[in-house]
């Protein structure tokens, strides 16, 4: 399909999903939905190996463009909860169960649905004059796109709260402070910061990348007897890939390791 409110290109392993409503903030519409889901379903296809998820302009993403949902007084109200199951549950999980590392290069504010979007990434990696911000409050309502579910685990429940009851900016170098986000880089490294972390995540066994976020993410609902069964099968798999052969084989010969990601 064509798109007109996002940019996606595959170069070098490397899938680069850029939010293009710099006017907006790249806040989502239904239109942008659509577009984002059928640039997911296509890393699986052409030969990427990592994805790197950022916005156009000034902004990450500002979360539901309002004025998508706007009704006058009186008019029947917008159901959110079937914009919740339609749209930002699928995309959550979506981005969740690629075989990929995904990064999420937060590059200005990331707010609402915005700021969930880039939490539920693998590795965020944020501009020093980026910021998150769980808006959702100062409209009535309770954060979603797994806001609930994230931010209690990655700082916390009284910093959870405290993020979504006040609705407060949290500045990325204070994000990386308290564990929400991976790394905060000056403005001016950031490009290039981006860059050499898809470049060496393009290059590493991509299959093992796979299988560490599977294992990671689904330990919360697991034992540790059911955790350690998980690492077994994994690791029974892994031991039979080519990019385990080739990682023994560059180690004992003191070289760097030519990862094919199976």
């Amino acid at each position: 399909m064509g798109y007109e409110h996002i940019l996606y290109e595959s170069n070098a392993a490397i899938a680069r999903l850029t939010l293009n409503r710099p006017d907006k903030l790249n806040a989502f519409t239904t239109a942008m939905h659509a577009e984002v889901r059928d640039a997911l379903a296509r890393t699986r296809t052409d030969g990427s190996r990592v994805l790197v998820v950022t916005g156009a302009g000034r902004g990450f993403c500002a979360g539901q463009d309002l004025a998508d949902r706007a009704v006058a007084p009186g008019e029947r109200r917008v159901d959110l909860g079937e914009s919740i199951e339609k749209h930002y549950a699928p995309l959550v999980l979506a981005l969740r169960r690629l075989p990929m590392p995904v990064i999420a290069a937060v590059n200005g504010v990331a707010a609402g649905a915005g700021a969930n979007l880039a939490l539920c990434c693998d590795l965020v990696i944020a501009a020093r004059s980026a910021s998150f911000v769980q808006a959702f409050a100062k409209i009535g309502l309770l954060p979603d796109s797994g806001g609930t579910w994230t931010l209690p685990r990655l700082v916390g429940n009284a910093r959870a709260l405290g993020l979504t009851m006040l609705g407060d900016k949290l500045g990325a170098a204070e994000a990386a402070e308290w564990g929400l986000i991976w790394r905060c880089v000056d403005d001016a490294e950031f490009p290039a910061a981006v860059e050499a972390l898809a470049t060496r995540l393009a290059a590493a066994p991509t299959l093992a990348l796979a299988r560490t976020k599977q294992a990671i993410y689904g330990a919360w609902e697991r034992s540790l007897a059911a955790q350690l069964d998980l690492e077994r099968d994994a690791q029974r798999e892994l031991g039979a890939s080519d990019d385990y052969a080739e990682g023994v084989a560059a180690f004992l010969a003191k070289r760097p390791p030519r990862f094919v990601g199976r």
